[in-house]
């Protein structure tokens, strides 16, 4: 049967509570064609961490400014009222399709992408070789990671060249106690304190007008204290395609000046050498994880040169670095979600503009995707807006076709997973944490010597967060 009930909401869920998920919220719920109709909506999101925010409390590192600013949009949205909140809920084992299709419109799917893309060469899996999505996640507190990060190597390569990578490598190469402004947890800082890293080094593909970070990451790499960047003049190789994209593109001509920038003050040999290094190193692929003992102990590349076209093609010159630990920062990838078909290649759920399909392209009615699990891990912040926008308004044209739930009254959900046994937390219980972890922020008490001021300390323990909540 249609939906086209005037007497009841227009039921939505929607799987995840990064960007992504609340925007899609945001512009449903704020859409004329709902609330000028006579049908108006009713918004539950679902989480599978006891926590919001996604990949924002979870994937970004803890010492960007401007991330504040996000958390706070995304609260103004969840904390108006007309969106419920569901997190200590996992979709697949807590809640199954057949129960959102059970109580819900339409089902909308927002899990992103938290999982490290491969890297298929040798020695990938010696021990001392890492994910970056990994290590992200323990430096931000992720519940379901180990407590303990193996911080024992002096000299570290980090492989990529995107902002995850710069992310990496500057809390790999910061002095703990400059951690401590953020909220990192107990946990991370007594780690990072324990670090004897003395040399970090980068490394990407192609030349320095390819990278792909952004003007703000880079310069942040520059404000950390005690800590030299280093730069190698055989990488700076410029084509006809790096000419072009300096002179037409302002982020990639503000990137180029830095980094050449930073070339030149290198050689200033008047300048007191810091104890730690970040070396930014270009045209460089990896071919090999060298190790001894089953441990890593180098990495080996192949030097690049660029074809004119802004790509590379190899050399054949390999080069070898002396190295004790390797993390792969060269993308994320979307995971698999039950009940839907999934694009193992590209880590996204099959759409088409949002409005999710099967194995042969046919439309899924009711089932929605947005963010990075439509599209994959491209774009930053604002590109999960036009995304979302996107989506909605698939939503919306399909709206009045579709089948109707046949328990769509707002106690349905509660009421299977109080049966269920699911601790679930709710926005309610998520302001008593965020108060907490700000308590802990203004209670905390430095070491002898350390002059900080803490905004909060962020809870890891899920049982721990589950029980403020609740």
């Amino acid at each position: 049967m249609a939906n086209s009930s005037a007497t009841r909401p227009f039921r939505v869920a929607i799987i995840g509570s990064g960007p992504a998920g609340v925007y899609a919220a945001d512009i449903l719920t704020k859409s004329q064609e709902v609330a000028g109709g006579d049908v108006h909506v009713s918004i539950d999101i679902f989480e599978s961490q006891p926590a919001p925010y996604g990949l924002i409390r979870y994937g970004v590192a803890p010492d960007h400014p401007r991330i504040k600013g996000i958390v706070n949009a995304l609260h103004k949205v969840l904390d108006r009222g007309d969106i419920r909140f569901f997190g200590n809920v996992t979709y697949g084992r807590d809640v199954h399709l057949s129960d959102l299709r059970s109580c819900y419109d339409a089902v909308i799917f927002a899990t992103g992408a938290t999982k490290d893309a491969v890297l298929d060469i040798p020695g990938i899996d010696l021990e001392g070789s890492y994910g970056g999505a990994d290590f992200v996640s323990w430096y931000d507190g992720h519940p379901d990671v180990p407590r303990e990060w193996p911080l024992k190597a002096k000299e570290i390569a980090v492989i990529g060249n995107g902002n995850v990578a710069l992310d990496v490598a500057r809390v790999l190469s910061k002095h703990a106690e400059d951690m401590l402004v953020t909220e990192i947890p107990d946990n991370v800082y007594a780690g990072l304190k324990e670090s004897p890293v003395t040399d970090v080094h980068i490394f990407g593909r192609r030349g320095p007008a390819q990278v792909k970070f952004t003007p703000l990451e880079l310069r942040e790499l520059s404000h950390s204290r005690d800590v030299d960047i280093v730069l190698y003049e055989e990488d700076f190789d410029f084509d006809e395609a790096s000419d072009v994209a300096i002179k037409s593109n302002n982020q990639v001509k503000i990137m180029v000046n830095t980094l050449t920038n930073w070339l030149a003050e290198d050689h200033d040999e008047t300048r007191v050498p810091a104890s730690r290094r970040l070396h930014l190193h270009f045209l460089h692929t990896p071919v090999e994880i060298m190790g001894t003992d089953g441990h890593v102990s180098g990495i080996r590349f192949e030097r690049n040169e660029l074809d004119g076209t802004g790509n590379v093609r190899g050399t054949g010159e390999l080069v070898d670095y002396q190295v004790q630990a390797v993390y792969r920062a060269v993308g994320y990838l979307g995971s698999e979600l039950p009940e839907v078909d999934f694009d193992a290649r590209r880590g996204v759920v099959p759409n088409d503009g949002g409005r999710v399909v099967d194995s042969s392209g046919t439309q899924v009615p009711g089932l929605y995707a947005t963010g990075w699990i439509k599209r994959g891990p491209v774009g930053l912040i604002g590109s999960t807006k036009g995304d979302a926008l996107e989506t909605i308004g698939c939503l919306l044209e399909d709206r009045l076709t579709l089948p109707e739930a046949p328990r769509p009254g707002e106690d349905a959900i509660v009421q299977l997973l109080e049966s269920r046994g699911v601790d679930y937390t709710t926005w309610e219980g998520w302001n008593k944490l965020d108060a907490h972890e700000k308590e802990l922020g203004a209670n905390y008490v430095p070491e002898p010597g350390i002059d900080v001021t803490r905004e909060r300390v962020k809870v890891v323990d899920r049982q721990q967060m589950v029980d403020l909540s609740r």
